[in-house]
C-alpha cells in the first residue's frame, strides 16, 4: 500500500502536524523585527524560542499520563485549542515579555499535540510503522519549510501577522481533527506519571535522548540564531529558511530511508553528525558573507532531515514501551537542548562575535556523535530492527515513485 493512501483521520492529524511544526520556524523571520519594534535585545528575543521549547519539553513528561486518561482525540483537541489561544495572545501583545510568556503557553499546547500525534498516526496509518513515520516526517518537514516562508510573507506586513496566521490555520486543524478523527475502539492503558522518568533509565532510550539533546543545540543555533547575522529583511529570512525546510523535508522523506537500506542506523548517525559539525564550523567561518551563510544553512537542512528521521525511527524501535511513553520521555530531553541553544548563542555572539555560536553548535553536535559512539552497544536493538523497517520504507517510496 502507498504511504500516501491513508484514512481521512490520518490526514486530519497530519495536517494539524504541519501547522504545529510551522510554529517552530514561524517567528524566525520576524525576530529582528520584534527586537526593533519592541526595543528588545537579541537575547530577550531568542527567549521566544526558549520559553516555547522549555515548556514543550517539560510538559512532554506528563502528556502520556494525560492522554492515557482522557484519550488521544481529547488530548489533541486541547493541545490545538491552547495553541490557538496563545498564538492569538502573542499577536495582541505589546511587549516582548508578554510574548515570551504566551509562547510558553503555546509550548504547552504543542507538547500535548505533538506527543500524541505521532502515536495516533502510527496507530491509524495504513502500511505499518515505517509508512507512518515517513508520513509524520513529511508533515514535520513541510511545516518547518512553510513556517518561515509564511512568517516572512506576513512579517513584511507586521510582526503580528505570522501569529494571526497560526491562529487561522490551527482553528482549521482543530475542526479537521474534531470532525474526522474517530477513536471508537481506543484502548486506554493508564500510564503513571513516573513512566517517562523510568523510561529514561533504559540504556537505549537514554543514549538516544542525550544524543538528541546535543544534536538539538546544533539544530536550533542554525535555526534561531542565523536570522541575526544574515542581516536580511523578514521575507529574505523567510525564503532562506524555506529553502532550509524544503531540504530537510526531502532528505527526511526520501534520502534517509534509502540510506538506511545500506547501513545500520548508528553507522548513518556517525556519518551524518560529523558532516553537520563541519557544516556548522564552515558557517561560523563565512558568517560575514550572507550568500555563503545561506548555502551552509540549506546544506545543514539536508543533514538535519536525515538525522530527524533516523532518530525518530530509532526511538520507536528502541524499547517495548508504549510509543507515547517512549516519545514523551525522549522529546522531553531533546527539547531542553533546543530551549538552551538560542539565548546561549546570542550571549556568545555579543561576547565573542558571530563565529563562536556556530563553533559552540558544532562542538555540541560532536558530543552527540561521541554519545552514539560510546553508547552503540546499548543500541544493538535499534540496529537489529533497522533492516526490515528501512527496506519497508524504501520499498514504499520506490513504489510511490514508479
Amino acid at each position: 500500500m502507498s504511504v500516501w493512501r491513508q484514512p481521512s483521520q490520518v490526514w486530519a492529524v497530519a495536517f494539524a502536524c504541519v501547522v504545529a511544526f510551522m510554529g517552530i520556524g514561524l517567528v524566525d523571520p520576524i525576530l529582528p523585527a520584534i527586537a526593533a519594534s519592541l526595543e528588545a535585545s537579541p537575547v530577550e528575543t531568542e527567549m521566544l524560542f526558549t520559553s516555547y521549547l522549555l515548556v514543550t519539553g517539560l510538559a512532554m513528561l506528563i502528556t502520556s499520563w494525560i492522554s492515557s486518561r482522557i484519550g488521544a482525540k481529547a488530548t489533541l483537541l486541547i493541545g490545538l485549542a491552547l495553541i490557538v489561544v496563545f498564538a492569538l495572545l502573542c499577536a495582541l501583545s505589546g511587549s516582548v515579555d508578554a510574548i515570551i510568556g504566551f509562547r510558553a503557553g503555546w509550548g504547552l499546547g504543542n507538547a500535548l499535540f505533538i506527543s500524541t500525534a505521532l502515536a495516533t498516526i502510527v496507530g491509524a496509518a495504513s502500511g505499518g510503522s515505517g509508512s507512518a513515520i515517513i508520513l509524520y516526517e513529511a508533515a514535520l518537514g513541510l511545516g518547518i519549510a512553510i513556517g518561515p516562508l509564511l512568517g516572512g510573507i506576513l512579517g513584511e506586513i507586521s510582526w503580528r501577522g505570522p501569529f494571526f496566521g497560526v491562529v487561522a490555520l490551527m482553528a482549521v486543524a482543530f475542526v479537521a481533527v474534531l470532525v474526522l478523527l474517530q477513536t471508537p475502539n481506543e484502548k486506554r492503558e493508564r500510564v503513571s506519571l513516573a513512566a517517562p522518568f523510568r523510561a529514561l533509565r533504559i540504556p537505549s532510550l537514554a543514549v538516544l535522548a542525550v544524543t538528541a539533546l546535543f544534536y538539538n543545540i546544533g539544530f536550533f543555533v542554525l535555526l534561531a540564531f542565523s536570522p541575526f547575522p544574515l542581516g536580511f529583511g523578514a521575507l529574505g529570512i523567510g525564503l532562506t529558511f524555506f529553502g532550509w525546510g524544503v531540504a530537510l523535508a526531502v532528505t527526511s522523506v526520501w534520502v534517509a530511508p534509502l540510506l538506511l537500506r545500506w547501513m545500520p542506523r548508528t553507522t548513518a548517525m556517525l556519518i551524518v553528525l560529523p558532516l553537520l559539525a563541519v557544516d556548522l564550523v564552515v558557517a561560523g567561518l563565512v558568517v560575514n558573507d550572507p550568500g555563503a551563510l545561506v548555502v551552509c544553512i540549506v546544506a545543514g537542512g539536508l543533514l538535519l532531515g536525515i538525522m530527524n528521521t533516523i532518530l525518530t525511527e530509532s526511538v520507536m524501535e528502541a524499547t517495548d514501551l508504549p510509543r507515547s511513553v517512549a516519545s514523551s520521555a525522549y522529546s522531553a530531553v531533546r527539547f531542553l537542548g533546543g530551549a538552551a541553544a538560542p539565548p546561549i548563542a546570542a550571549l556568545l555572539w555579543h561576547a565573542y562575535g558571530p563565529t563562536v555560536p556556530y563553533l559552540f553548535a558544532a562542538a555540541s553536535v560532536v558530543l552527540a556523535a561521541v554519545t552514539i559512539l560510546f553508547g552503540r552497544r546499548a543500541l544493538a536493538r535499534v540496529d537489529a530492527r533497522e533492516a526490515d523497517a528501512a527496506d519497508e520504507a524504501a520499498s514504499v517510496l520506490v513504489g510511490d515513485a514508479a
